[in-house]
């Protein structure tokens, strides 16, 4: 794609905006679709912009990517002005395009545009533990917002994502093919996954039994995805809804607790560093509560601590999965990489059972979790 003025000043006419173009600049540390910064002028002075290229080499059908995060943000949009909120701060608002549509296709690519959400920031990694409380009240609020949403009207873009029954298939095809001879290097690991089998159905079969409801889930719950307001430091809005698909709120609660309460990094190659933190956690529980609301039932609450477990379990799972395979889906910089992150996962799901009835005991509203 040519990055250019000239390219970009034509891409917008085919979006319902004001004004006349100024620039088009990168923007984000975003991997996966091409991300800019968009200014338009206009008599009332500049508007700032989302302009974004969609990665459709991952996400094959756009239209059902497009189709998810139009009805989403429509519902949010709904939600927020009814609570007596501001639309424009706390939801993502698509520019359609001149025809009407969510996304323009110029042949070659797939482009959307949001309205640029100000005063507020997106942090790569937690500054302080308010940073993580705040990441929780919005998801919370997210899911409060989307309570109400028939989640069966979504299409699954990355199909069986969270299905870890699939994902365990996928896992002893890779040990039974081992088509880089690394199983036998690995058998620790491999019996580890396959004695903690039983994990595997615990909310996908709570799902299909009708036990906890379909839900709208984001997917990607990391604080890289939450806006900061930079004047109060709050929580105010989720964004990148790539990955919304119907699922369960303890999956996305549990991959916030995955990946933010680890004491070391993912890829951390020591073992002995990586620990489970249970203030975080109950940090966490503390402001997604409290912002979920009545959106959650009594089951759901139940079931947010094997969310944790859960999702924990499936990510090292696929760590090795890929490393039996290759390294061929997650990017790595160095050898051995994907081994480490299913070393730092399969630890972390070992002191997470090991403090399970705590956490479920902090869930169910039987201690008060820490608040900040």
């Amino acid at each position: 794609m040519k990055e250019t003025d000239a390219f970009f000043n034509e891409l917008v006419t085919h979006f319902a905006l004001e004004g006349t173009y100024v620039s088009c600049i990168r923007y984000g540390a975003g991997h996966i679709n091409d991300t800019f910064r968009l200014t338009m002028r206009t008599g009332r002075g500049e508007t700032a912009y989302i302009l974004q290229r969609i990665n459709h080499r991952l996400f094959r059908d756009v239209g059902q990517l497009m189709h998810n995060i139009e009805l989403v943000t429509a519902f949010c949009r709904q939600s927020v002005i009814a609570a007596g909120g501001d639309p424009m701060r706390e939801c993502l608002q698509m520019i359609p395009t001149t025809a009407g549509e969510s996304y323009y296709f110029d042949g070659t690519d797939y482009f959307r545009i949001y309205v640029f959400i100000e005063g507020a920031t997106t942090y790569q990694a937690v500054r302080d533990p308010r940073d993580f409380y705040e990441s929780a009240v919005a998801f919370g609020r997210f899911a409060a917002l989307l309570a109400d949403f028939d989640a069966s009207q979504l299409y699954e873009v990355l199909p069986d994502f969270h299905n870890t029954k699939v994902r365990y298939a996928n896992f002893l095809r890779a040990v039974e093919t081992d088509v880089c001879e690394r199983a036998r290097e690995v058998s620790g690991e491999i019996t580890w996954v396959k004695e903690h089998k039983s994990l595997c159905g615990k909310i996908v079969d709570k799902i299909e039994r009708g036990e906890i409801p379909l839900r709208v889930t984001h997917n990607d719950t990391k604080l890289n995805n939450v806006m900061l307001d930079n004047a109060t430091g709050r929580g105010i809005a989720v964004i990148d809804l790539d990955t919304v698909m119907p699922g369960s709120l303890c999956y996305d609660f549990g991959d916030s607790i995955r990946f933010g309460c680890n004491s070391a990094a993912e890829d951390e190659p020591d073992p002995a560093r990586v620990h489970f933190r249970f203030d975080l956690y109950e940090t966490y529980l503390a402001g997604y509560l409290s912002a979920v609301g009545d959106g959650i039932t009594e089951e759901e609450k139940k079931y947010l601590p094997m969310g944790a477990i859960l999702m924990t379990y499936e990510c090292g799972m696929r760590f090795l999965t890929d490393y039996l395979e290759g390294d061929h889906y997650f990017r790595t910089t160095r050898a051995r990489q994907n081994l480490d992150r299913a070393h730092t996962q399969f630890k972390l799901v070992d002191e997470m059972l090991a403090v399970y009835d705590r956490m479920l005991a902090a869930a169910i509203g039987q201690t008060a979790p820490k608040k900040v």
